[in-house]
């Protein structure tokens, strides 16, 4: 744990071969991340960006993109597993994440299956398949679960959403019959910066809706009470300049959970951010801000509609850009 007295993990948004083979070794040895975590548009930005992949591109021939992008992930992924593992053996998480084919998030047998697939093929227990949280991500959650496969449920905006994660998590367990390690991610930022521009003409403080929304959810996951569940809060990594570039790990501390984090934004935090629970936040006090977004004629809920479908679509891009390059 990063900190233990609140089992609090902070955990590393990035993967790159050459980066696992130098810094990541690091930041574990030093205690100052204990996982990591991927996504289509981390490894879009490492494979078409890093000549590290050249070689192994190379002796790949024919396979198809989908082939070849699944080699090069399998390959980081099972790496970063490896390093990690002194973590998972001694209890500490030792976590990484692989997210399932972007494409697949309305079918709910075809992700079952892909993750499957991808969890026996890594072949190592410290993997989570990352899903995305929509009417048949719920249903392979469930499944997964109930393989005993952990699983990183993402992509999370509202709590209807996280409290249908925990409820295919808790069906999952129930049936596999022992504990199995999951994460709720909450995307915090990009709440932020979807309203902050209008929330400034109005004269309604900003970059406090992410932070609000996802105390909210947080509480309603703590609450559910689900065997080896945890919130995970990602999206943390800030694009306003004005703001302290640890300022979404600090806000967001919080007891029995996870922030998933830039690199620059893990330096960051480690060097002179705050120790001390910042959650629970008071229901009155968010109701108040949500309210105020309200009065202004905002539709809160459909701001977070439009950031589920938007994240969707910016994965589906990157996993696009990433086969259309191979």
């Amino acid at each position: 744990m990063y900190i233990e007295d609140l089992k609090f993990s902070l955990w590393a948004d990035f993967i790159e071969r050459d980066y696992l083979d130098n810094e990541f070794k690091d930041l574990i040895q030093h205690k100052i991340i204990n996982g990591a975590t991927s996504n289509p548009a981390i490894f879009k930005n490492a494979i078409l960006n890093s000549p590290a992949y050249k070689e192994q591109l190379q002796t790949l021939g024919v396979l198809s993109p989908k082939e070849k992008y699944e080699a090069l992930a399998i390959y980081d992924i099972s790496k970063a597993a490896d390093i990690l593992k002194p973590l998972y053996d001694s209890g500490d998480d030792g976590y990484v994440s692989i997210e399932v084919d972007p494409f697949l998030c309305d079918d709910a047998d075809a992700t079952i299956s892909e993750g499957k697939r991808l969890f026996s093929t890594i072949n190592r227990k410290n993997v989570m398949i990352k899903v995305p949280a929509t009417t048949a991500g719920y249903q392979a959650m469930e499944e997964l679960t109930a393989c005993g496969i952990p699983v990183n449920a993402t992509l999370i905006f509202s709590k209807a959403q996280a409290l249908a994660c925990a409820n295919a998590f808790r069906a999952g367990v129930a049936q596999h019959g022992a504990k199995v390690d999951t994460v709720i991610s909450i995307f915090v930022s990009r709440v932020d910066r979807a309203l902050d521009a209008e929330l400034s003409k109005n004269n309604i403080a900003t970059a406090l809706s992410g932070i609000y929304n996802s105390a909210d959810i947080y509480a309603a996951i703590q609450g559910e009470n689900v065997t080896g569940c945890r919130t995970l809060f990602a999206s943390t990594g800030v694009k306003d300049d004005s703001l302290a570039a640890h300022y979404y790990v600090e806000k967001l501390l919080a007891y029995n959970s996870v922030n998933t984090a830039p690199i620059d934004t893990i330096k960051a935090y480690h060097k002179d951010g705050l120790r001390e629970s910042a959650l629970p936040i008071s229901d009155e006090l968010i109701q108040k801000h949500f309210q105020r977004i309200a009065d202004i004629g905002i539709n809160f809920d459909a701001v977070l509609e439009k950031q589920i479908l938007d994240g969707l679509n910016a994965f589906k891009d990157a996993f696009k850009d990433i086969l259309d390059t191979l």
